[in-house]
């Protein structure tokens, strides 16, 4: 019910699409004055930021230290994330940089209302930059909504949890339930996306005309293109060195499934057919326990890519550019914010608006520019973080010794069908002894 009820959703995006296109062309003095309704969804999905950002980072810290007790696996999946991750982030930002999507549209961004505080309020030098990443009091970080210090009370707050080691527990639990209350909220949110969709592409379309969709239409080819380059020029030969397993033989055998996120734009609904159909491949159950639950909150590569190439855009179409320091810091950062990005349609469009309000606050109102295509652009993010995924399980797998490489190409060559009755009784990660409980997602997320 869930995903039907997404699906119309994404069909009000694309009328509001359609009618922000039209209305900015016949009308463009009455586009420019729908802005507002873009305006407003931005504020309600920065209202999101703080309480997304402690959450994911508080769990997310304690996922990493469970993983990392079940030993060689969980600290190899682990490092293998974090420097993959890295990677997908620096090709969304060489590319980014290259195609200049953002170029010639001019369009008015600039500081304003509470962004343009946050913009004079900015730190004058590293000294008094790293001074203000320490809030006042645990809680002014929420209420001044500063993310970076937001950041730093929930890694302090998750060090301090997993020291408590069981004391903690219910405590981490406790999070755990916040967090999916506020996945919910923004669920609701995102349900005011096809008004703010329809007042922002208005707007936009009404001050540069044809330019503007140009410039997006840009912008998603471009994600698309590195997206496919990633899977192909990085995830592709990485697999075939370590394993001789051919990049095109594996999402072949994993079509169906990918059929399936394509349809629901989330990787969510495939992850029990992904377990079963890697033990099937010949990966061990240790190995697939740990790797694939983990690596749905921690390997995201598709969202890394967009999280990157969406900040260069919103920066360039606004005539504000983001210089090489702070495009660097900007890197550092979305490694950290990136892993918060799963969850619920919308926590990717929460992220990139919190790592501008940490970097740019002038910059946050610009990502109104890019509600319009975000949703088209889920599909791809969705299919590169589903084949980083698994090909993250063979790969692991190979490296510990966890991977049968004679059955892999006996059912690669089609020589051992998948059996789908045996799948009807594949558990899901949590039920597994070799697979951490709290490393399921919620039935209610749905990664994007």
């Amino acid at each position: 019910m869930s995903r039907d009820r997404t699906r119309y959703l994404y069909v009000a995006v694309i009328v509001a699409v359609i009618a922000g296109v039209v209305v900015g062309l016949v009308a463009p003095g009455a586009g420019r004055a729908l802005k507002p309704l873009g305006t407003a969804f931005i504020a309600l999905v920065k209202m999101m930021i703080g309480p997304i950002v402690f959450c994911t980072i508080v769990l997310g810290v304690g996922s990493v230290a469970r993983a990392a007790k079940v030993g060689r696996i969980g600290g190899l999946a682990l490092g293998y994330f974090l420097v993959m991750s890295t990677v997908a982030l620096a090709v969304g930002l060489v590319v980014g940089n290259l195609i200049d999507p953002g170029h010639g549209l001019h369009l008015a961004g600039g500081p304003h209302g509470s962004a343009a505080i946050g913009a004079a309020g900015g730190a004058k030098d590293t000294v008094t930059f790293l001074l203000g990443v320490i809030p006042a009091t645990l809680v002014s970080a929420f209420t001044e909504g500063q993310v970076l210090q937001t950041l730093l009370v929930a890694l302090l707050t998750g060090f301090a949890l997993q020291a408590m080691g069981e004391r903690g527990a219910p405590l981490l639990a406790g999070v755990g339930h916040v967090q999916r209350l506020i996945f919910r909220i923004l669920a609701m949110v995102m349900w005011t996306a096809p008004l703010g969709t329809f007042g922002a592409l208005a707007a936009v379309v009404g001050e540069t005309g044809v330019e503007a969709l140009k410039g997006l239409a840009v912008i998603m080819l471009a994600f698309y293109a590195t997206c496919l380059a990633f899977v192909l020029a990085v995830l592709g030969p990485l697999l075939w060195l370590v394993t001789r397993v051919g990049l095109l033989s594996l999402l072949r055998y994993l079509g169906g499934e990918i059929l399936l996120v394509l349809a629901t734009s989330s990787s969510e609904p495939v992850l029990p057919r992904l377990i079963a159909k890697m033990e099937h491949l010949g990966v061990s159950r240790a190995v697939v326990g740990v790797t694939v639950p983990t690596g749905y909150s921690f390997n995201l590569d598709g969202t890394a890519i967009y999280l990157t190439m969406a900040t260069l855009f919103v920066a360039t179409a606004t005539g504000t550019p983001l210089s090489p320091g702070e495009q660097a810091s900007l890197l550092v950062f979305m490694i950290i914010a990136s892993k918060g990005a799963a969850g619920v349609t919308g926590a990717g469009l929460a992220t990139l608006t919190g790592g501008l309000q940490a970097h740019r606050p002038d910059l946050v109102d610009g990502v109104g520019l890019i509600v319009g295509i975000d949703r088209f652009m889920s599909e791809a993010r969705a299919l590169t973080n589903f084949a980083g995924n698994a090909v993250a399980t063979v790969l692991i797998g190979a490296w510990t010794g966890g991977l049968d490489r004679e059955r892999a190409a006996g059912v690669l060559s089609g020589r051992i069908p998948f059996d789908e009755t045996a799948f009807q009784d594949t558990p899901l990660p949590g039920n597994r002894p070799e697979g951490p409980s709290e490393d399921r997602p919620d039935p209610a997320m749905s990664p994007a």
